[in-house]
């Protein structure tokens, strides 16, 4: 932003299609961060470079020299990520006409480590020191460097920082600034905003942020102390020579507890006492289960510790693969040929595979002695595989996937597609693993079409391939075989509670709400059904408590709690000293996968930062840019409405709508939840926002929002903590095409979470769950175009 009357928001950009690749800077400005004027394409990649995150800044003094004291260039400080050998480092462009036209630096880079992970500088000017400020990440150390210069070009490095908080990914994107604490001049702290990806709150990329100070040279995060976790009755520690009422299954878990690691695994740690269940015995190979005798469950959690791999329980799989359904099959690969199948390209060859081909990891799953497998010759090969013509005449397409997970519609997939009339009517891909597994598509709607199947490799990159094996139409749904390694709680023969690792030989304490379960008959079971990397479950030290046990993750602090907000950074030298920050609004488990066209990816509502202190805390919160209020068209308010144990539409046809402002504030009374369901439509359709007040959480349940099944860890809750306010509870929640973005309180705790419902789908309505909440008001206002 930098002073100027109009703000300036660079972005990253494949200006060749909607998939990530040719990474370029794309650049946009606004007078008011709510209307956007898109401009052509700031920065470009070229051959020897693609241009990666970074920043930009007004150089007003002129300390580069690229412009003069009254011409003072715009300068981008960005990572060259250089295309052959794959080496980060940081560069410099110059433009002397307000960002239209752009000379890249001759004597880039100007900060070169030799590193491969080595990106994202964020640069300020330091008035204490009369320098410039880079804050950079070394991604994969989860490390952020700070240094300093006079004048961009020759760098001093001054400090690094981490790891730290939550490191379950790499660290990108980092931010420092300074803010006053609950608008105190006097009180400064400093900010330091580090994104992740995976290992955020809510799964995969998130921001993380650390409150600390700064002297110019080093930057020095709170200290929090030490956790405690809640007491309570130790049900399992696995200090015993055996596991003593609990069943095995398999040989994972060998013969009894582990004393730490075992042959082959990395050191592991976190673990409480001498013994701990690892399944890692004879390695990720071996499968199993642990389970516990069924007890009754009398306390409101159970607090446990959990490492290993990160495989989640996947509702709807069984443990043990049985006889396919009944049904006719369309091709199982076996005859030694394709039949009459064709083929083109050279990623299939002219005979199915017969498992594993050379240099690809254990091919595991399928059927028989044959499949397809277009590894022929590595990734780096490409081609198509296509079905003679038939009819359907079954409800249901089962086959076995594997491979990479590059959704057809993506630039380069690897898919298998159903195509009707030549048309793709269904689709389904890989989950990056080897492993086959069953899926299915329904396809009651359309019996007695024509159709053909292709299964397509377009993609010569990572996991550039696919494994399909056993095509066939049913009258029955396959049901896919678990690949979990998770905890599990299971009551009435269901799992109601599941955990998983996140791919750490590190234990980290989880917890299981078992409000719900009060008085029944349950089970813990420790599952290892998976054979690939990460394929084992660390788990100890389980414990019935009053309270939740917090994670690393839930102890860390967090801009936002949604499954959508990543690569958060902010303007500086704002107008009015404010701290505005944007993000990118999406998430890297399944960013290549959204069902959008002809774009992908979109950016959150820009925030106006503060630190607040927040139940003796200081906590980063966030609200939308005071100037998104002119959007706001056609207020409609309700009052005072008392509302028990049921959904009613909020005010009827005036507040729906697929673009809305919506302010609401509750008054506690005893449901034990409430809220507002948004984008409610036909079908059951519902984004549900609401209050927990047992766990006194914040959330968002997108399970049934729309389109939801292009990805495993798309539908699902996000929570945030937030605690009532003198009896009430606060609302702003900003409703769009394909987002919600809920602010609640004083923006402490903040969900951004897409969407992708049905057009029609425009109703909200006001609910309570188990008892009463009284509305004291909601003033519900559609919202104009963000753009001109």
């Amino acid at each position: 932003m930098d002073g100027a009357a109009q703000e300036t928001s660079f972005y990253q950009y494949n200006p060749n299609g909607d998939s990530w690749g040719d990474m370029s800077w794309g650049h946009a400005v606004s007078r008011d961060l709510v209307h956007w004027e898109e401009l052509p394409l700031a920065l470009s990649h070229d051959d020897e470079e693609m241009v990666f995150s970074g920043s930009a800044v007004v150089d007003w003094n002129n300390t580069t020299g690229f412009g003069t004291k009254k011409n003072p260039p715009m300068v981008a400080i960005y990572t060259s990520a250089y295309k052959n050998g794959g080496k980060q480092a940081q560069s410099l462009a110059y433009s002397t006409d307000r960002g239209r036209t752009w000379t890249k630096y001759q004597g880039n880079p100007v900060i070169d480590i030799g590193s491969k992970e080595f990106r994202d500088p964020k640069v300020q000017w330091y008035e204490p020191t009369k320098s410039w400020l880079m804050t950079v990440s070394l991604s994969t150390e989860r490390k952020v460097r700070f240094y300093s210069s006079k004048n961009l070009k020759d760098w001093e490095l001054q400090s690094e920082f981490g790891p730290a908080g939550a490191t379950g990914g790499v660290w990108e994107c980092p931010d420092l600034f300074p803010l006053a604490v609950d608008g105190d001049e006097n009180n400064i702290k400093w900010v330091l905003v580090v994104n992740i990806n995976p290992g955020g709150i809510a799964g995969g990329s998130a921001a993380q942020y650390f409150v600390g100070d700064f002297d110019g040279k080093k930057f020095t995060a709170d200290d929090k102390g030490t956790y405690t976790p809640p007491a309570g009755q130790v049900v399992q520690d696995f200090e015993g020579t055996d596991f003593g009422t609990w069943a095995t299954t398999g040989t994972a878990f060998g013969d009894g507890p582990a004393a730490g690691a075992l042959d082959g695994q990395g050191t592991v740690d976190g673990f409480d006492g001498k013994g701990l269940a690892n399944s890692f015995h004879a390695g990720d190979g071996t499968t199993g289960t642990l389970t516990s005798p069924s007890f009754t469950v009398d306390s409101p959690y159970l607090n446990f510790k959990v490492g290993g791999g990160r495989h989640p329980h996947v509702p709807g799989t069984v443990m043990e693969q049985g006889p396919p359904p009944e049904g006719t099959v369309l091709a199982d690969f076996e005859g030694g040929t394709y039949g009459d199948w064709t083929a083109t390209g050279d990623a299939f060859g002219t005979a199915p595979a017969t498992g594993t081909l050379p240099n690809q990891q254990e091919v595991s799953g399928f059927l028989g002695s044959g499949l397809v497998n277009s590894y022929l010759n590595g990734d780096s090969t490409t081609g198509t595989l296509t079905s003679p013509e038939f009819t359907i005449d079954k409800d249901y397409v089962n086959f076995l996937i594997g491979g990479g997970n590059h959704p057809a519609g993506s630039d380069t997939p690897t898919a298998i597609e159903l195509l009707v009339d030549g048309q793709v009517v269904r689709s389904a891909t890989g989950q990056d693993a080897e492993a086959l597994n069953w899926a299915s598509w329904d396809v009651s709607d359309l019996a007695g079409e024509k159709a053909q199947l292709k299964i397509v490799d377009d993609n010569a990159g990572g996991w550039g391939h696919i494994n399909v094996d056993h095509i066939m139409v049913s009258d029955t749904k396959a049901q896919p075989v678990s690949q979990e390694t998770s905890v599990n709680l299971i009551v009435d023969g269901q799992v109601v509670r599941s955990a998983t690792g996140s791919n750490s030989e590190t234990l980290d304490w989880a917890s299981f709400n078992l409000r719900p379960y009060l008085g029944k008959q349950a089970r813990i079971q420790i599952v290892d059904m998976n054979s690939a990397g990460w394929g084992h479950i660390l788990a100890d030290r389980f414990t019935e408590a009053e309270t939740p046990a917090l994670s690393v993750l839930q102890r860390a602090d967090w801009a936002d709690y949604g499954k959508d907000y990543y690569a958060a950074v902010s303007w500086e030298n704002a107008p009015g000293g404010k701290r505005y920050m944007i993000g990118w609004m999406n998430n890297w488990d399944y960013s290549g996968a959204i069902p959008t066209s002809p774009w992908r990816g979109a950016q959150s509502i820009p925030r106006e930062m503060a630190l607040r202190t927040i139940d003796g805390h200081v906590r980063l919160t966030s609200k939308p840019v005071s100037s998104l209020t002119s959007l706001r068209q056609d207020p409609a308010s309700a009052a005072g409405v008392t509302v028990k144990s049921t959904s009613q539409p909020l005010i009827g046809t005036a507040a729906k709508g697929k673009a809305l402002d919506i302010e609401a504030t509750f008054s506690l009374k005893d449901a034990e939840r409430f809220g507002l369901k948004v984008r409610t439509g036909a079908g059951g359709e519902e984004t549900v926002i609401g209050y927990d007040t047992t766990t006194q959480e914040l959330y968002v349940d997108r399970a049934r929002s729309g389109a939801v099944g292009f990805h495993s860890s798309f539908p699902g809750v996000q929570t945030a903590p937030l605690k009532a306010k003198n009896g009430k509870v606060k609302l702003r929640i900003l409703v769009d095409w394909s987002s919600v973005e809920v602010f609640g309180g004083n923006g402490e705790a903040v969900i951004t979470d897409q969407i992708f419902p049905d057009p029609a789908s425009q109703g909200v309505q006001v609910f309570a769950e188990n008892g009463s909440v009284q509305l004291d008001r909601a003033t519900v206002w559609h919202v104009d175009s963000y753009h001109d």
